[in-house]
């Protein structure tokens, strides 16, 4: 039996990668269709999706998980271990996953490829630059927002207001520094002098167009819509005002195609875009999940953070643009982590406590209910097992899950790989088979408060939205300019239900302070910022990156 006593990135270092041309070949994908960055990395062309578009669909299964806490819940680990142990059950299967962002991979997060003896890899490499896949989404970002400013310096022909710019450029790095800033000093000759600010490059728009576009041609499309910022008249200015989507789609149309990569245990790997959950969608690109459902029987894919964020955003947003349907969902959680949810601080955690465990559990089981009773789909719980978790804990958790009738399956992806996944993966094939009730968490028609509304009460528990002066007034532009239609996407916290990341577990007495709303046209939904949610996250005190270095041979270590 292995015992992941190694980091991360040892474990990924030591691996014995295949050729990524043999991967693709036991995805039965044509030479044709693949364009190698290097010996295990490689781009499937666009012409694959289309090329086999009458090839039956596999089985998506979605993994989520309880609320984060600092003490980890391991979605992703068991995203790419349950993939693993599918494949050891004999089943056909592949992951399709997002790429990690600079951002969190220095500042407090580390790396995102998974963990243990449940990774992808080559690690280093998704980590880091990888494809540049989101230096392209930055450079289009950016490249809309230098044609914004100059048309302005040149004579602003589409007489756009200064002071009403929405457009931020992006730079995918924690960077507090440049939440605010004041650009054009230093006289006429070096632009119009105004406030600005940086998003980190996944909360962009264009990260957001990027994972929702189904085609180059809806790309463009997507990227047309843009609203850059409105005329002295109130009017909106779009990208294709500008003229900029031609341009922006050439730094665009390599990056839109998914990333082929492996599993330490040779499963295939779809990596592909990557917008937080917390203040964007949060899920893989559509290209991506559609072309792995034509090269796997069952496809596992993550949406990021708690279920009612990611998951949500997930059903709510990609699934009803591409009419995806997934067939079964697995809810990821520890007992450390609901100990956490009870009141215990990280410290804490090593030893049995059975009341703050039943005090926490009440988050787990919000979000099972969610997901059966909101979304109408067949969940089983995997709980990430770690040595100090004890039998009386565990059983706790079976009884409280199984009064909802739902499953509890422990994983042991982390220190067995694919085969302590296999008792998840048989529970996952059993629910494929079930029949559901797929749905929507709202309809389209109500209006942009409604909507908001309805995740707040269903999905959240909370008692409804307060809306700032601020927020109505932008409501009831975006109405009057026919976008209250579209479908919601809430910047939150991802540490509660709430917009208050210090209410843990299942709070029910809060209502969510909605203080802005902003339309994101081209990717065809309205954002709703809450709380104290920031689009430009800072680095911690003691930042990742102060532990990363490479030796003179080029190896890296304490990425992870």
């Amino acid at each position: 039996m292995k015992v992941a006593l190694k980091s991360d990135i040892e474990i990924a270092q030591e691996a014995e990668m295949q050729p990524i041309s043999l991967i693709a070949e036991k995805a039965g994908i044509d030479g044709k269709y693949i364009e190698q960055y290097g010996k295990y990395k490689a781009k499937i062309n666009l012409s694959y999706l289309s090329d086999n578009e009458n090839k039956p669909n596999g089985k998506l299964v979605l993994v989520t998980a309880i609320t984060p806490t600092p003490a980890g819940e391991g979605k992703t680990t068991t995203s790419i271990g349950l993939a693993d142990g599918l494949s050891k059950i004999g089943k056909s299967a592949a992951a399709a996953l997002r790429e990690p962002s600079l951002g969190p991979v220095f500042g407090m997060k580390g790396g995102a490829a998974g963990g243990g003896y449940a990774q992808v890899v080559p690690m280093e490499d998704i980590n880091l630059h990888f494809t540049g896949d989101f230096h392209a989404v930055g450079a289009a970002n950016n490249l809309l927002a230098a044609m914004l400013d100059n048309h302005i310096y040149q004579g602003n022909r589409l007489n756009i207001d200064p002071r009403r710019i929405v457009w931020r450029r992006c730079v995918d790095m924690n960077d507090r520094q440049l939440r605010f800033v004041t650009d054009g000093l230093g006289g006429r000759v070096n632009g119009v002098p105004r406030e600005d600010g940086y998003d980190i490059t996944v909360a962009s728009e264009i990260m957001a167009v990027f994972c929702l576009a189904s085609s180059i041609e809806d790309l463009k499309s997507r990227l047309s819509k843009i609203i850059v910022g409105y005329t002295y008249d109130e009017k909106p200015v779009t990208a294709g005002d500008l003229k900029a989507v031609g341009a922006m789609t050439a730094l665009l149309k390599d990056a839109l195609s998914p990333n082929l990569v492996q599993t330490l245990e040779g499963t295939p790997a779809l990596i592909h875009g990557g917008p937080f959950a917390n203040i964007a969608h949060g899920c893989n690109s559509v290209i991506a999940t559609k072309t792995a459902l034509k090269l796997a029987d069952y496809v596992v894919t993550e949406a990021g953070f708690g279920a009612d964020l990611g998951a949500e955003k997930f059903i709510d947003i990609k699934c009803r643009y591409s009419g995806l349907e997934p067939s079964a969902v697995v809810i990821v959680a520890t007992v450390r982590a609901l100990k956490m949810h009870g009141g215990l601080a990280k410290t804490e955690l090593e030893t049995e406590n059975l009341k703050a465990l039943e005090k926490g559990l009440p988050n787990l089981l919000r979000h099972i209910s969610n997901i059966k009773n909101i979304f109408g789909l067949p969940a089983v719980v995997a709980v990430n097992r770690f040595p100090t978790d004890t039998e009386a804990e565990l059983d706790l958790i079976i009884k409280k899950c199984r009064e909802l009738g739902v499953n509890v399956v422990l994983s042991e992806v982390w220190e067995k790989g694919g085969e302590g996944g296999k008792a998840l993966a048989q529970e996952v094939v059993k629910l494929c088979e079930t029949e559901n009730n797929f749905k929507f968490c709202y309809s389209l028609d109500g209006s942009i408060e409604d909507k908001i509304e309805s995740v707040v009460k269903n999905i959240y528990g909370g008692e409804g939205a307060f809306f700032t002066a601020s927020a109505k007034k932008q409501i009831a532009k975006l109405t009057e300019l026919g976008f209250d239609k579209l479908p919601v996407c809430m910047a939150k916290t991802q540490y509660s239900f709430s917009d208050d990341k210090t209410k843990l577990g299942a709070p029910s007495d809060f209502t969510v302070t909605v203080r802005n709303i902003k339309v994101s046209a081209g990717a065809g939904f309205i954002v709703a910022l809450t709380g104290d949610i920031m689009t430009m996250p800072g680095l911690p005190k003691v930042p990742a990156a102060e532990n990363i270095d490479v030796d003179k041979n080029g190896k890296i270590s304490g990425l992870f």
